[in-house]
């Protein structure tokens, strides 16, 4: 019988297996998890054959290495990066053939933070309500991978596509953040709401799959004291008492007792998730969508 598993030969800075997460389950306190880019997981995931919600691999920086015991399919997207089977060049945003025995080799992103690797058949973990995905801050799904962990693939699901190159991405120069404001815009200064949206922020480099941290501006209260905790969603600009936003990502609590001045828009927290540390980030307000009339 095949044995169809990756050896983990380099595990990289923060490697991960990611997937659609765990939506749902907010009321029990476990955040919805998953891949922080989730258009290049389901990309690489389609190059190889499998659906969109099959389990990756999310790396960070510095990329991993790896060997698989059967042979298989493999393609990585997100951020652009080297990759090299046995040493020898390979394709970067495409299928690649990788024989059993081999090394895959995943190299540093050139550019953004965040890479992914889809292997043919998914890397099917044990599932955990409902998702294989990671979880930082609860400790829900598989540990981060360590050198000489195996892990097992799925059956392959599908032939790989059959394309000529996909969009090479590039992380922004500027980190543009759509936000709501509110709903505890009013716990801070008329001054600190215009710090916010016109003031230059950087991309700090403690920012995590929990939270993507700035320094700038310290944002000022206008009420003492703190909330009694309440719930915060994906995107949810939280103000710690050192007044630095931060912006909360995947792996976020599901209830903080820090007042929420904003929620960036979930469409730019793709972007949020490959930029990497000094990346200049703008908060730019945008009008509440009114419900429709009746």
């Amino acid at each position: 019988m095949t044995d169809r598993a990756l050896v983990v030969v380099r595990a990289g800075a923060l490697t991960t297996v990611q997937d659609r997460g765990r939506p749902g389950y907010a009321h029990l306190g476990v955040p919805r998890s998953g891949a922080l880019d989730p258009a290049a997981a389901a990309l690489v995931n389609r190059l190889v054959g499998n659906p969109a919600d099959a389990a990756v691999l999310e790396t960070t920086l510095d990329g991993c290495a790896l060997r698989p015991r059967s042979t298989v399919t493999v393609a990585v997207g997100g951020a652009p990066c080297p990759v090299t089977v046995d040493g020898r060049p390979a394709a970067w945003g495409a299928p690649v053939l990788v024989p059993a025995g081999a090394l895959l080799e995943v190299g540093a992103a050139t550019a953004g933070v965040r890479g992914y690797l889809a292997v043919c058949g998914g890397v099917a973990v044990r599932p955990v309500l409902g998702s294989r995905a990671t979880d930082l801050l609860s400790g829900l799904g598989p540990a981060p991978l360590a050198d000489g962990m195996v892990l097992p693939l799925g059956a392959p699901a599908g032939p790989p596509a059959r394309v000529d190159g996909v969009p090479q991405p590039r992380p922004p120069a500027e980190l543009v953040l759509r936000v709501t404001l509110g709903p505890r815009d009013d716990w801070f200064t008329a001054q600190a709401v215009r710090d916010l949206t016109t003031r230059a922020y950087r991309v700090a480099a403690a920012s995590n799959r929990i939270g993507l941290r700035t320094e700038g501006p310290a944002l000022a209260r206008a009420r003492p004291g703190e909330l009694p905790s309440e719930g915060v969603v994906l995107g949810a600009v939280q103000v710690p008492p050192d007044g630095r936003p931060v912006v909360f990502l995947a792996d976020h609590p599901t209830t903080g007792g820090y007042p929420v001045i904003a929620v960036v828009r979930a469409a730019d927290l793709p972007a949020a998730a490959q930029a990497p540390p000094g990346t200049p980030v703008r908060f730019v307000p945008v009008r509440r969508r009114r419900a429709p009339r009746p």
